[in-house]
């Protein structure tokens, strides 16, 4: 687990803004970036993904990146910031306010 003053990014959730970023948006994303710090994603956090998209995969259409996000927040005791909560029914996953 990380220090509880560090503001976590999931590797998954860097990937969709760069993904989503225009040229002219680069310096300030990758500056945004480096201001957080990266939450490893592991064998385990795969492992527990895999459980919240078996549980939710069909019945909230869950996809591989919420579920990764998820396990990583709940792996590292983190609120997660999120504008879309129903995308993440899990169990012991707490929000951000």
């Amino acid at each position: 687990m990380l220090t509880s003053s560090a503001i976590l990014v999931s590797p998954v959730t860097v990937a969709e803004v760069w993904a989503g970023a225009r040229p002219s948006e680069h310096p300030q994303t990758a500056g945004f970036f480096r201001l957080l710090t990266s939450a490893p994603v592991d064998h385990a956090t795969g492992e527990f993904a895999g459980g919240f998209l078996r549980l939710f995969g069909k019945s909230h259409n869950l996809k591989i990146g919420d579920a990764l996000i998820a396990a990583t927040a709940i792996q590292n005791q983190a609120a997660l910031w999120t504008r879309n909560r129903k995308h993440y029914p899990m169990p012991g996953l707490t929000f951000y306010s």
